[in-house]
C-alpha cells in the first residue's frame, strides 16, 4: 500500500468510528477495532482508560449512545503520522448528543481533539486506542448522566 493509500485508509478508519456510532450501524462497529483497545475518555467522563475489545465497547457503546435521541460526531482536521505497521492520527471532534430532558436543555457539546492509535491487521488499518482530549463543553453536560442511567 502507499503512503497515501495508508493515510486515507487511516482517516477511513476513524471516521467510520464516528459513522457507525452515530447512525447506530452497531454490527459494523466492531470492525473498525484491533482485539484489545485502550480508551481513554477521562478527559471528560473522569475514571480510568480502560482496555476492552471490539464487542465490549459495542456493548457499551450501544447502551450509552443508544440512550441518547442522536449523536453527532464531526472527526476532522487528520493528521496521520505513519510507522510502518502503527500510525497515529491526531484529530478535532465536535460532538452533540440529543437527549430529552424535563429538568434541563436537551442538547450537550464538546469540542477537543482525539489520537487514534492504529496497527495494521491483516493489511487492514484497525483502532488499537483512543485518547479524547475534550477542550470545551456547552450545553447541558447531565445528559451523559441520563443517557447512561445513573441520574
Amino acid at each position: 500500500m502507499s503512503d497515501t493509500a495508508d493515510r486515507l485508509a487511516i482517516i477511513e478508519a476513524c471516521t467510520r468510528m464516528a459513522w457507525y456510532a452515530d447512525q447506530r450501524e452497531l454490527n459494523r462497529l466492531g470492525e473498525v477495532f484491533a482485539d484489545s483497545v485502550t480508551l481513554d475518555f477521562t478527559s471528560s467522563h473522569g475514571g480510568v482508560p480502560v482496555t476492552l475489545t471490539p464487542a465490549q465497547i459495542v456493548e457499551v457503546w450501544a447502551g450509552l449512545l443508544g440512550a441518547f435521541d442522536a449523536t453527532h460526531h464531526l472527526v476532522t482536521n487528520h493528521l496521520v503520522t505513519l510507522e510502518g505497521d502503527s500510525a497515529v492520527c491526531a484529530a478535532a471532534f465536535h460532538a452533540t448528543h440529543r437527549l430529552s430532558d424535563p429538568s434541563g436543555g436537551p442538547l450537550w457539546t464538546q469540542g477537543g481533539t482525539y489520537q487514534f492509535d492504529l496497527v495494521r491487521v491483516e493489511g487492514v488499518w484497525k483502532i488499537a486506542g483512543v485518547v479524547m482530549a475534550a477542550t470545551w463543553a456547552d450545553g447541558n453536560r447531565n445528559l451523559m448522566s441520563l443517557a447512561a442511567g445513573t441520574r
